[in-house]
């Protein structure tokens, strides 16, 4: 009996965003009009390059970077979740499934000694250039059209599942945490005895109960969560069963 847990990383895992959160690190912790106006939907990869380029031109370097990302703080709860996550990795595996990157990931998991209860990250992959630019790449090619052009989180999901089967492993339940509008393709390929946990006031939350108004509803079950207690309360349940 193994439990999946699918995190997304922003305003799930951390309570901000770490892509516009990296912002404090720009001269007057603004960037330019032109620059902020440049984004196109679909393309916030290709965005975030040319902040990391504003930042490296304006002389921001790693460690200042790092400094600023291990501020961001944690969602209500989620440290007490982690912990409990931590404690009971026999009945858990832990993947992240995100849009932020693997340097950002990386330092707020390992400042906060975090990094061992996840079993793997997928994220775009990121990296500082021999001039000290931080660089980002799309993280995979992909054919959905109801997701960012870099991203589709439901094929990375199928994708690890095929991959665990191949090893014979096989998960009793997948629970599926997060908060944004990338989050719906994912949440719509679970089964009926798989559960999503929306953050409560957020897009998927929104988009998940306008399905359900339209009568073509999600299959799996739908709990919503405010603090990260409210998970751990549910996995206490599932563990005890």
């Amino acid at each position: 009996m193994k439990f999946l847990l699918v995190f997304d990383f922003d305003h799930t895992i951390i309570d901000e965003n770490s892509d516009t959160w990296i912002v404090k690190c720009a001269p007057e912790s603004k960037l330019p009009n032109g620059l902020r106006n440049s984004y196109q939907p679909g393309h916030w990869t290709e965005y975030m390059g040319r902040v990391f380029v504003y930042l490296g031109d304006n002389g921001v370097k790693e460690d200042e970077m790092k400094r600023t990302m291990t501020t961001i703080p944690f969602t209500a709860g989620m440290i007490d979740l982690l912990g409990f996550i931590g404690e009971n990795k026999e009945l858990f595996d832990c993947i992240i499934v995100s849009d932020s990157n693997t340097v950002f990931i990386d330092w707020i998991l390992k400042a906060s000694d975090f990094r061992k209860v996840f079993d793997e990250v997928f994220t775009n992959p990121a990296a500082f250039s021999s001039t000290g630019y931080l660089t980002v790449q799309h993280f995979h090619a992909h054919h959905c059209a109801k997701c960012p052009k870099n991203l589709c989180k439901r094929k990375v999901l199928k994708e690890f599942l095929d991959k665990q089967l191949e090893q014979g492993v096989s998960y009793t339940q997948i629970v599926y945490i997060g908060d944004g509008g990338n989050d719906l393709c994912p949440v719509m390929f679970l089964k009926k005895n798989d559960i999503a946990m929306p953050r409560q006031g957020y897009t998927l939350e929104k988009k998940i109960s306008q399905l359900a108004q339209s009568l073509s509803p999600v299959q799996c079950s739908v709990l919503v969560w405010s603090s990260a207690i409210d998970i751990m309360s549910y996995l206490k349940l599932l563990i005890k069963e």
